[in-house]
C-alpha cells in the first residue's frame, strides 16, 4: 500500500515551547480532534458506533431535562480554559449565556466523556485533571464496554467519586439538573 503525503497535512508546529490555541486552529480538518491541555497536543481518531450511540442517547436525555437557561452541545466544540487548554469534550451543558458562537471560555457545568480504546487514559488521567483544574463542578466517565457510568463531583476542588452505576442501574442526577441515566440504556441493542 503506497502512503501518500500532502504538503497540506504538513502543520509547522513551535519548537521547544508549548503550543497555543493559534496552533490549535491550524491543524488540518481530517476527522481527528485536535485538542490541547498545557500545550502539549492531543490527537484522538474519530469514534466508533457504541461511543456515538452514548453521545446520542446522552445529548436526548439531557436535552429533554435541561432547563431553559441551559444548552447541551457536543464535540467538537471548543471549550477554551487558557490560550494553551482548549478542548472538545463528548458531551457538555453549560449556561446558554455563557457560550460563545464559537467556543465555551469558562466552565461547563458538566462535561462527559465517553471512554474508547484511544482515549481511556487520556479520559481518566490528563482531562480529569485539566477539568479539575478549570472548576468544572461535575464530570462523566461513561464506559461502553461495561457499559457503566462513574459520576466525580468538584469537592474543595478535588474531583471526588459520587456514584457508579453498571448495566441496569439508575443514576439519578441532580447536577446541573435533574435526569436519571441508566447505562445499558445509553446503547442501542
Amino acid at each position: 500500500m503506497a502512503h501518500v503525503h500532502s504538503a497540506e497535512m504538513a502543520t509547522d508546529l513551535t519548537w521547544g515551547a508549548p503550543l497555543t490555541e493559534d496552533d490549535l486552529a491550524a491543524m488540518p480538518e481530517d476527522g481527528h480532534r485536535y485538542e490541547l491541555i498545557e500545550g502539549v497536543l492531543i490527537v484522538s481518531p474519530g469514534p466508533n458506533r457504541s461511543h456515538q450511540q452514548c453521545v446520542v442517547s446522552l445529548v436526548v436525555l439531557l436535552h429533554a431535562g435541561r432547563a431553559p437557561e441551559h444548552e447541551v452541545l457536543v464535540a467538537p466544540f471548543d471549550v477554551r480554559f487558557s490560550r494553551v487548554t482548549v478542548v472538545q469534550p463528548d458531551v457538555l451543558v453549560a449556561r446558554k449565556a455563557d457560550v460563545a458562537p464559537a467556543r465555551l471560555e469558562v466552565a461547563p457545568l458538566l462535561v462527559i466523556e465517553v471512554l474508547s480504546p484511544s482515549t481511556r487514559l487520556i479520559d481518566l488521567g490528563t482531562k480529569r485533571l485539566a477539568y479539575e483544574a478549570a472548576g468544572v463542578p461535575a464530570y462523566w466517565l461513561v464506559d461502553p464496554a461495561t457499559p457503566s457510568l462513574t459520576v466525580l463531583h468538584l469537592a474543595e476542588g478535588r474531583y471526588v467519586e459520587h456514584a457508579m452505576v453498571v448495566g441496569g442501574e439508575v443514576y439519578e442526577a441532580t447536577v446541573p439538573f435533574p435526569v436519571t441515566v441508566v447505562p445499558s440504556a445509553l446503547l442501542d441493542s
